[in-house]
C-alpha cells in the first residue's frame, strides 16, 4: 500500500533526467527541485506516470505540491530524491488532497472526509468517466470549501482515481 506523504515549496529548478544508457527515455523524465521557504529542498524525480492536477504546466517560481511514496526506497543523499507520483501547481480556487480514502471516505490520516454529489466529477488519470464507488481508493480529491470539524467535510469537485 502507498503511504502518500508530500512537500510543498517553489520551484527552483527544471531539468532533464537521464534515467538509462543510450539515450534511453531522453526527454521524458524530468528532475524538479522545489525549496520550501526554510531551507529545505527536495529533488524530484517526474516521469511519464506522474499526474499533474488539471495537466498544469510548471515552471521556476511555482508554488507546487509534490507527493511520493514513504514506502518506497531511497538513495540516501542529500538532498532527498523522490519519485513523483503526483505534482500540484498550487491555485487559490481549489484545495487539494492526496491519500487513501476509506470505505467511509475519510482520508488516512483522518483529516478530511468526502460527501460525494451528483455533480461531483470522477474520472481516472486517463480523463475518462469512473463510474464505480471510489471508496477504499487512493484518490486525489479536488475541493473547495470543507467545514472546521475533524475530520473537515467537503463536497469535492472533482476526484481523480489513482488505479
Amino acid at each position: 500500500m502507498i503511504t502518500f506523504l508530500s512537500f510543498q515549496g517553489t520551484v527552483t529548478m527544471i531539468s532533464d533526467f537521464m534515467t538509462g544508457q543510450n539515450g534511453e527515455g531522453e526527454g521524458c523524465y524530468k528532475f524538479i527541485a522545489v525549496e520550501n521557504g526554510t531551507g529545505a529542498i527536495v529533488h524530484f524525480v517526474v516521469s511519464p506516470a506522474t499526474y499533474f492536477v488539471d495537466h498544469a504546466m510548471v515552471a521556476i517560481g511555482d508554488l507546487v505540491t509534490g507527493y511520493y511514496d514513504g514506502n518506497a526506497p531511497v538513495p540516501f543523499i542529500y538532498p532527498p530524491q523522490y519519485q513523483a507520483l503526483v505534482m500540484v501547481k498550487h491555485s487559490s480556487f481549489q484545495n487539494v488532497k492526496v491519500d487513501y480514502f476509506n470505505s467511509q471516505l475519510v482520508s488516512s490520516d483522518g483529516q478530511l472526509q468526502l460527501h460525494i454529489s451528483p455533480s461531483t466529477q470522477m474520472v481516472l488519470t486517463n480523463g475518462q468517466l469512473f463510474t464505480k464507488n471510489p471508496a477504499n481508493r487512493d484518490l486525489v480529491v479536488i475541493y473547495g470549501p470543507s467545514t472546521r470539524s475533524i475530520p473537515a467535510q467537503t463536497t469535492p469537485y472533482r476526484i481523480i482515481v489513482l488505479c
